[in-house]
């Protein structure tokens, strides 16, 4: 089979190639980022990583020309609506600037001890979003919504809750490990009691993160697991909980009872696979580990069953998530066909222009699309192309016809 057949093979299964490169760059993020794996996994994790993200970006690069207006994706209009209808939108940079800022001012005049934390990144790199967001072509402008998005959901899932506890406790230097307190450790210790595994939860000497001690069964001794910010996870549900909606918000267009059902499914399943990942670590050493193997058995599970765990867990749920997904196509657009990741909209829901959002009227020349999308002509200007299925609406010279003749009859 030559290159050209095989391609063409591989580009039929565009959304399994999607998850496959997506389970590879988190694999090899994995490999790399954390130390408790052995020794020379570099060399292993960066041709995963390397090689994912090429499979990812091959497998749901559009294959028809993007659209050179902006989209009316549910991202989209609630970044509008945030920003006054675009109109704030040019004082993004001064606003990435000022954040800047803010969160050095923060770290060197308030904490102790500064030092650019996790937390400090999230908050630099949703800077970064906002300073490079308005220079970014329009017809980028769904890639654009989902980066900006993205860093805006981590910082509420991760950075307000953090600033909000320490506002509570009055103290700027309270860490990361309040998660633990809150949302791992009393909820990890409850399974386990559930299953039959004698535990307690207690903060321990030195730490700020929760301890959870038990007993294994082949030893005499209590042994003390703290579930630190590396242990808990709590970073890999953030981000892959802010990439979910970020997700589904620059796909859909419409609100619906699926749209939510699947965001509150996605949030609990993520929760739930990290809980599940933190019971069997823990579980593999009460039932294993002896005096003799000092614990090595609990801490080979957390180096590598817990990362298994989760990379199974995006298996299997994006694998649902990306073969139920409505999708929005015209069966008899062997190109729409082919996109991996449109969305159903009906043509009796829309009643807005696909630019200006603006509705229907008959002082406003329009046309409509086959798809059942209309655009004021005035608004559609000399891309001639529907944003949504890039079909051709009509030629530059019929649409200036069009608005000529309605000039002239006014």
């Amino acid at each position: 089979m030559g290159l050209e057949a095989m391609a063409s093979r591989l580009s039929e299964h565009r959304r399994t190639l999607a998850l496959v490169g997506l389970i590879l760059a988190l694999a090899g993020i994995s490999g790399l980022l954390n130390p408790t794996h052995a020794q020379g996994m570099e060399w292993v994790a960066i041709p995963a990583l390397l090689g994912g993200l090429a499979l990812f970006v091959w497998a749901t690069w559009p294959l028809a020309a993007q659209p050179l207006l902006g989209t009316r994706s549910l991202g989209a209009r609630l970044l509008r609506g945030l920003t006054w209808q675009g109109r704030l939108t040019r004082f993004f940079p001064a606003a990435g600037i000022g954040i800047i800022l803010a969160d050095l001012a923060y770290n060197f005049a308030l904490s102790a001890s500064p030092a650019i934390l996790t937390e400090d990144a999230m908050v630099l790199l949703t800077a970064a979003a906002l300073l490079a967001y308005p220079f970014l072509p329009s017809r980028y402008s769904r890639e654009r919504d989902f980066a900006l998005l993205f860093f805006l959901f981590l910082d509420v899932v991760l950075v307000v809750p953090l600033l909000l506890a320490r506002v509570m406790v009055r103290s700027v230097d309270t860490s990361v490990d309040v998660y633990s307190w809150t949302v791992i450790a009393p909820e990890l210790s409850g399974l386990l009691s559930v299953i039959g595994v004698t535990n307690s939860v207690h903060s321990v000497a030195g730490f700020t993160a929760p301890g959870l001690t038990f007993t294994p069964v082949q030893m005499n001794t209590p042994v003390t697991l703290v579930i630190s910010t590396s242990c808990s996870g709590i970073y890999s549900f953030g981000i892959f909980a802010a990439a979910y909606v970020a997700y589904l918000l620059t796909q859909y267009e419409l609100p619906s009872k699926r749209l939510w059902l699947t965001l509150g499914l996605g949030f609990l399943a993520s929760y739930l696979a990290n809980l599940l990942r933190m019971v069997i670590i823990v579980l593999v050493g009460y039932y294993t580990d002896s005096a003799q193997s000092e614990l090595q058995n609990l801490l080979v599970a957390h180096s590598y069953a817990g990362w298994l765990i989760f990379l199974g867990w995006i298996s299997l749920f994006w694998g649902l998530l990306l073969k139920f997904l409505p999708v929005d196509q015209d069966p008899s657009d062997s190109e729409s066909k082919e996109r991996p990741f449109s969305v159903r909209t009906k043509r009796s829901e829309i009643r807005t222009c696909g630019v200006c959002g603006g509705s229907p009227s008959p002082v406003v020349p329009a046309t409509r699309c086959s798809c059942g999308r209309f655009y004021h002509l005035k608004c559609i200007g000399h891309e001639a192309r529907c944003l949504y299925c890039f079909r051709t609406l009509e030629t530059f010279a019929r649409l200036t016809q069009l608005v000529r003749r309605e000039s002239d009859e006014n």
